[in-house]
């Protein structure tokens, strides 16, 4: 049972009532000096009561402010991950063998910056893909295939327009619920010399990577396979690169283990149906069942199953929709997981009449 604390007022009438306890004459109404001190010394009591709440949720680090869990998992030599920039590739247009240089800026309706990080020239085509990157770090930078783009300033013979062909991987810096579960995750499985667990905490600590799935020896013995995921697509090669080399330190990983780092296979999966509507209009119950599949699959994980009911209850839980005939898919998904397949569903095209 947790300890009482008293609010003001009633640490305020406890003070009043053992005055008068202890002098029945006393006069303890609202403009009497006794009020006024009461008064005073209550709103210092209640303040000293919250300061000692305050403590106490410090204590656990699943109750403490972000300063104090950042203490807690210092101790177990834990830090938060810090934020991550965005990056991928940027289509540009314009005339024949015009070049576009590095740090050519380029920026979205609603001013999220990117910048190129290799220069090249305009193809016979009148287009060409450069690698860029997101000015800032955070998941701001991630965005969808096709997003329109800005240039800051045209180079000469370049278009003002461009467009995103795929930027991905900007993460923020760490939460505090995923930073007190990597926690916790570590106070119930400590570290054990290179278990199973141990390679997920490992792969978990570097930024940018937001899951994790370890399959131990799927191609030998002493084979220790990891899959990692990045925020808003497939992790770049060096978010790949910086996970295996994080895990070949030779203060972590068995000097016997073969371990390879790896992107997961996205299995696209598409979905077509009819719905039968109410109080609502096609335009509208399709974005809303868009917003409600993407969170849906933003949560599949490794070789998870796709029910098909499953597709059918999200999709009729959208105010307004009555029920759905799913022609796509027929039946339920079951991505691969095995020698040579390490597939995570994903929402594919869908097509709503």
């Amino acid at each position: 049972m947790g300890f009482p604390s008293k609010d003001y007022r009633q640490i305020r009438e406890d003070i009043l009532r053992d005055i008068v306890n202890q002098n029945p004459d006393a006069y303890t109404g609202d403009d009497s000096d006794f009020a006024v001190r009461a008064n005073a010394v209550s709103a210092a009591i209640e303040g000293l009561y919250q300061h000692q709440q305050w403590l106490v949720r410090q204590v656990l680090a699943s109750t403490a402010d972000s300063d104090y869990l950042d203490l807690h998992a210092s101790q177990r030599g834990m830090q938060r991950k810090s934020a991550v920039v965005a990056s991928g590739t940027i289509e540009f247009n314009g005339v024949t063998g015009s070049a576009v240089p590095i740090g050519t800026e380029a920026k979205t309706t609603s001013g999220v910056t990117f910048v190129t990080t290799a220069a090249d020239v305009i193809g016979a085509g009148g287009t060409v893909t450069i690698a860029a990157q997101a000015a800032q770090t955070g998941s701001s930078g991630n965005q969808a295939a096709d997003t329109a783009l800005t240039l800051t300033a045209a180079p000469v013979g370049i278009d003002s327009k461009a467009a995103i062909v795929v930027m991905s991987g900007g993460t923020d810096i760490e939460s505090d619920a995923d930073f007190l579960a990597r926690y916790l995750f570590d106070l119930r499985l400590p570290p054990s010399g290179g278990a199973k667990h141990d390679y997920y905490k490992w792969a978990m600590e570097v930024p940018g990577v937001i899951d994790a799935y370890v399959l131990p020896q799927r191609r030998n013995t002493r084979s220790v396979d990891i899959v990692i995921e990045a925020a808003g697509g497939l992790p770049s090669a060096q978010l790949i690169a910086d996970v295996s080399a994080y895990i070949d330190d030779e203060t972590r990983r068995p000097p016997c283990s073969d371990v390879l780092v790896m992107a997961p296979q996205f299995m696209p999966i598409d979905i077509t149906g009819v719905l039968t509507l109410s109080d609502t209009t096609l335009v509208d119950a399709t974005s809303a069942i868009n917003t409600a599949l993407e969170t849906f699959f933003a949560g599949i994980h490794l070789g998870e199953v796709v029910r098909k009911t499953k597709l059918e209850s999200i999709i009729t839980s959208v105010s307004g929709v009555l029920d759905v005939a799913l022609m796509e898919p027929t039946a339920n998904i079951q991505p691969l997981v095995d020698a040579t397949h390490s597939e995570i569903a994903v929402l594919g095209v869908v097509t709503l009449t």
